[in-house]
């Protein structure tokens, strides 16, 4: 599927615009599933400023997403119509820090921010070293692993309106949930303050290592998979509900649960975005039937459906 291609009309509406425009650019490689149709148009802005100019001048009905490696996301087969934002880790990866304070651009990846806070002896920010995605995800998703969130470190989060504007938000304002925030989706975070505390290299290599050793040995990460897809219901696991339904294992076109950990879905090779949202929702049925309990997607799902 192609989408007119309207990035001649942005390019004269925005004679400043630095960034890079693209028309009808796939993004099955911009995601870990490695499925999905094309953007009407992929914009790489080329820095905090230049991301602000093209919001402000982009049309108010054209509709705006923003992806980060794409390794919690599917994208559609039909493609997702109007613009798609990508962060570059060149303009929105930088990472610092000083004393007990982490400061990270939005495109660096949560494990070189656990990374950094280590080499700096900070330590809080070990949870980030197992999950593969983006400090952006991290924040619009309160993103957790082993026992901790985003919202036990963030201090402050920078972003950019739909209008353009530059926005700061503190921990409060962020109005953290499990697995969300409550700050309007058309926000483009930017960059995020963190706070750790001093402790021991050894202890927090070791902890580093914990989590490691974890999803190395209960995670399907070698595979073409996504993050967990369904959040866990409170007091419950979404893995132990799904084995229980007996859907390990299950197939849907070129699609299966995991074998190896049920709460992650797999493109054995040849799967649509179909295929995987069509499994998703034959998982939560089945959970529903077994055991009455509703599963959610934590998996974001984006694109116009073939």
């Amino acid at each position: 599927m192609t989408f007119p291609d309207i990035t001649p009309d942005l390019k004269t509406a925005m004679p400043d615009l630095r960034g890079r425009l693209l028309a009808n650019q796939s993004l099955a490689e911009l995601t870990w599933f490695r499925v999905g149709g094309p953007a009407q148009v992929l914009f790489t802005p080329s820095d905090e400023d230049d991301l602000a100019y093209f919001l402000k001048n982009l049309p108010q009905e054209l509709p705006v997403y923003v992806v980060g490696v794409g390794s919690n996301l599917i994208v559609r087969d039909g493609g997702i119509p109007g613009v798609v934002i990508r962060l570059s880790p060149r303009a929105f990866g930088d990472i610092s820090a000083e004393g007990d304070i982490v400061v990270a651009g939005t495109a660096a990846l949560d494990k070189r921010v656990a990374e950094t806070a280590a080499s700096a002896t900070i330590g809080g920010m070990e949870f980030l070293f197992g999950i593969p995605g983006t400090i952006g995800g991290a924040l619009r998703m309160n993103a957790g692993a082993n026992g901790s969130e985003t919202k036990d470190v963030l201090i402050e989060a920078t972003g950019i309106g739909r209008d353009g504007t530059k926005h700061t938000f503190t921990n409060a304002d962020m109005k953290f949930v499990y697995r969300n925030s409550g700050v309007d989706p058309s926000i483009i975070f930017t960059s995020a303050r963190f706070r750790g505390a001093i402790a021991a290299p050894e202890t927090i290599r070791a902890r580093m290592e914990e989590v490691q050793t974890h999803r190395e040995t209960a995670q399907p990460i070698r595979e073409k998979t996504g993050g967990s897809t369904f959040k866990n219901p409170p007091g419950n696991s979404a893995w132990k509900l799904i084995d229980a339904a007996g859907c390990r294992g299950l197939r849907v076109g070129g699609a299966q649960v995991s074998e190896m950990h049920c709460n992650f879905l797999i493109n054995i090779g040849n799967a649509t975005g179909h295929d995987i949202e069509t499994l998703g929702e034959t998982v939560r049925a089945r959970v529903k039937e077994n055991s009455g309990i509703e599963l959610h997607w934590e998996i974001k799902r984006i694109g116009i459906p073939v």
